[in-house]
């Protein structure tokens, strides 16, 4: 006894829509018909339907299930793509968990990946802080985004660079060339116990000369031009306190 359209669609637990979308795409033959022009579907068409619906279950595509034609045996190569397809799905669902965990229990940035993510919820940091970890989040490779997480995680508390975020534009030249002064212990510090710190662009995927110029442009601009110039009156110091002659 043969079946009606209706009839295997149900059989094969799919819809009248994908059995004729399956003979419009080639996939399915056409059944011969009764006198009546009703088809006839018998048990070859149903297992080419359950097959169909099984693969396309897995994740294939209609097009993927014409290549392989109609031959009823595994389509090995196939499956062993789909697997290693699947494989790499199943780990960014796992680090999209991971992440969506720590913005939703850490309140960590949506904006940084979860290397820093977590490391960035410090209270200490400004928002001009923050906005500079996703520039470098996009320029720096894993080891450097880990430098700054360590360092990130054990930031400490400091006075001055908290009278340095509040710095105005308009800041006389001895206030800026004090503050540079008062700023060095903390970034020295900051240097000796974060040494990797320096070597940060080295697995810069972008190469480390573009790090340093795209970190150099985010600095430029959400500093205010007194800030950038007690940067800029810094580094000699630092570079003065970590020689041998130098003075901590």
């Amino acid at each position: 006894m043969a079946w009606s359209t209706r009839e295997i669609a149900e059989l094969a637990g799919t819809s009248l829509r994908a059995v004729r979308h399956y003979h419009e795409v080639g996939l399915l033959d056409e059944p011969p018909r009764h006198a009546n022009g009703y088809k006839q579907y018998g048990v070859a068409h149903l297992v080419r339907v359950l097959r169909i619906k099984r693969l396309t279950d897995l994740g294939f595509s209609l097009a993927q299930i014409a290549d392989m034609g109609d031959a009823d045996d595994h389509p090995k190569q196939a499956l062993r793509t789909l697997d290693t397809e699947l494989a790499d799905t199943i780990e960014r669902l796992q680090r999209a968990r991971l992440e969506l965990s720590l913005i939703l229990h850490q309140s960590a940035p949506t904006d940084l990946p979860p290397e820093i993510a977590s490391a960035a919820t410090n209270p200490g940091l400004s928002d001009r802080d923050r906005s500079i970890f996703v520039v470098l989040a996009r320029v720096l490779g894993p080891k450097g985004l880990q430098s700054y997480a360590e360092m990130l995680d054990e930031l400490p508390a400091d006075p001055v660079a908290d009278e340095f975020d509040l710095l105005s534009a308009d800041t006389d030249e001895s206030t800026r060339q004090d503050m540079a002064e008062r700023l060095v212990p903390y970034f020295r510090a900051l240097d000796i116990e974060h040494p990797t710190v320096r070597d940060a662009v080295d697995d810069a995927p972008g190469g480390a000369q573009f790090a340093k110029q795209t970190m150099h442009k985010a600095f430029t601009d959400v500093f205010n031009p007194a800030q950038l110039d007690v940067i800029s009156r810094m580094r000699p110091l630092l570079d003065a306190s970590a020689s041998p002659t130098g003075h901590a």
